[in-house]
């Protein structure tokens, strides 16, 4: 299966689904809540690979920095740098290429939406992540390799908020 084929084969899913779910509520079809549903799996998808790919990012560089001795006690905020540089950069591809979709006419620069999505993500995925990864392992004495997961509670829904109405407009227009 393609990937191409991956995303048709969500896609219909998501849609069968969520018909069913009308059905049975009695709710009448709304094209655009569903067009923002699917947009949401997506993002969703996305950002569980993004997820796993940052993750052993950040776990492979984090047992490197402890073998090479480098940054003693903060060698996992260097290896949550690290992971997040790569890990933005996969994030951006696949979120441009199947979730925030342009628009028929529409345009959008790709570079000013790779900076917004690294302003963005250097907000929650940075700023935000080594502020709270500070707070569980320093103050809650949570595993290094641990807090990083449970700061996806927080992190991951302002990165769609900020994806969707800033990184990836077009023309003015929301993502």
């Amino acid at each position: 299966m393609g990937i191409s084929s991956f995303w048709i084969f969500i896609e219909n899913g998501t849609y069968h689904i969520l018909r069913f779910i009308y059905r049975i509520c009695k709710k009448e079809w709304e094209v655009k809540a569903v067009q923002g549903f699917m947009q949401f799996v997506k993002f969703g998808i996305v950002g569980l690979s993004n997820t796993v790919v940052s993750y052993v990012l950040y776990s492979g560089g984090l047992l490197l920095l402890r073998k090479m001795h480098l940054f003693g006690r903060r060698d996992y905020l260097a290896a949550q740098a690290a992971a997040f540089v790569l890990s933005v950069l996969w994030s951006f591809y696949w979120n441009n290429r199947f979730v925030f979709n342009e628009e028929d006419g529409g345009k959008r620069s790709l570079w000013k939406a790779l900076l917004r999505t690294y302003v963005s993500y250097s907000f929650t995925g940075l700023f935000l992540s080594s502020i709270l990864l500070v707070l569980w392992v320093r103050l809650l004495h949570i595993s290094e390799f641990v807090a990083p997961v449970i700061n996806l509670l927080v992190t991951v829904p302002l990165n769609f908020i900020l994806n969707k109405l800033w990184a990836f407009r077009q023309d003015g227009k929301i993502g």
